[in-house]
């Protein structure tokens, strides 16, 4: 009698959750699948530094910034392959957006700790991990967890605010490596190699909001300074700023519409 009872819900079980259509798909996509273990294990390693809670706060710190360049290396490999020791790899490397984030991990391993550095990296992996699970829900199936697609929805449904976040955090970094100089948690060299990072990002084919937010950045500068009850020192300082920011502003392609970094 039990046996009768059960067999008919074990066919519906399967129905709903597909794990031979899942495993396949991780062994066809390892390397998709492995760039989202690594992203959620980066949002988790984060949110123990943010909440120290586990241990010592500062190796969650470094484990971020390390997952961080495993996905960069990942993604670079995914888009150009093999290594080649040739001019035109090379010019390709430095136009890719995951070459400037290997870029970002590795200069930041080597300055003290700063949580603004880890923001970027947390809402892009919080952005593209939502973005995996959704395709691995659905390899599921149709009717799987939707607690965690509505969650999944939510993050889409913000994620130009997101990318716009990335975008105001990697500009207000460079004059923060600045002040980080003067706090002794930096070296001298560091915001001349973030500005290198910095213009990358602004020049990049795939990633237009760096450029967009420096453009909202200087039109609020710009409104700021016309207004006639602002001090004159300060409508100075502002106009100094964007002008300064203007002189170096590198040459940039034009991004195509919708794409997005890493």
């Amino acid at each position: 009698m039990s046996d009768t009872t059960s067999n008919p819900t074990h066919p519906g079980l399967q129905r709903s959750l597909n794990f031979n259509g899942l495993k396949q798909h991780v062994i066809s996509h390892k390397i998709d699948c492995g760039l989202w273990l690594i992203r959620v294990f980066a949002i988790i390693f984060s949110l123990a530094y943010f909440i120290p809670i586990f241990g010592n706060s500062y190796n969650y710190y470094y484990k971020v910034l390390l997952a961080n360049a495993a996905i960069s290396a990942l993604r670079l490999h995914q888009r150009l392959g093999p290594v080649q020791f040739n001019r035109q790899f090379l010019a390709q490397l430095l136009t890719e957006d995951s070459c400037h984030y290997l870029f970002y991990s590795l200069m930041f391993l080597y300055v003290a700790p700063v949580s603004l550095v880890l923001v970027p990296i947390l809402l892009f992996c919080i952005l593209h991990s939502a973005s995996y699970s959704l395709t691995l829900l659905d390899t599921l199936g149709q009717n799987s967890w939707w607690g965690a697609r509505l969650l999944i929805s939510l993050v889409e449904f913000q994620s130009l605010n997101i990318l716009k976040g990335v975008a105001f955090t990697e500009i207000f970094l460079m004059p923060y490596t600045v002040f980080l100089i003067i706090l002794g948690r930096a070296s001298l060299l560091t915001p001349f190699i973030y500005y290198q990072f910095l213009s990358q990002r602004y020049a990049s084919r795939r990633n237009p909001y760096t450029r967009s937010m420096f453009r909202e950045l200087r039109v609020l500068f710009e409104r700021t300074a016309s207004k006639p009850s602002l001090p004159s020192f300060v409508k100075q300082f502002l106009m100094f700023i964007v002008n300064f920011t203007t002189k170096l502003a590198p040459q940039h392609y034009q991004a195509p519409q919708g794409q997005q970094q890493q």
